[in-house]
């Protein structure tokens, strides 16, 4: 088993800056890619950023130039820089890890960002 907890969500304000932490623990051997997702009022969840074991990255058009996701291995922890935020960033993120071989996700609890215009 794997726990997710997200941390770093709140309210800013469009062009801010914000950086989301995901902190794992349990069975963090069993990890593979970790992920970034948001689900807006009304919308779908969708992938914002995913890096892989190696560090390989990739991103949703709409958050490429603006948001960097990074993890330290030494600390069981993602990231998402998140910067020059607009009003269509709000959204709940949520912390999504991958179990090796089996492709099982993991899932944090959410954590709510809000950009106000």
């Amino acid at each position: 088993q794997v726990q997710l907890v997200e941390s770093g969500g709140g309210l800013v304000q469009e062009g801010g800056s914000l950086r989301l932490s995901c902190a794992a623990s349990g069975s963090i051997f069993s990890i593979d890619a970790m992920a970034w997702h948001r689900q807006a009022p009304g919308k779908q969840r969708e992938l914002v950023a995913r890096i892989t074991r190696n560090n390989f990255t990739n991103y949703a058009d709409s958050v490429k130039g603006r948001f960097t996701i990074s993890r330290d291995n030494s600390k069981n922890t993602m990231y998402l820089q998140m910067n020059s935020l607009k009003a269509e960033d709000t959204a709940v993120y949520y912390c999504a890890a991958t179990r090796r071989y089996t492709g099982y996700e993991y899932w944090g609890q959410g954590t709510q960002v809000t950009v106000s215009s």
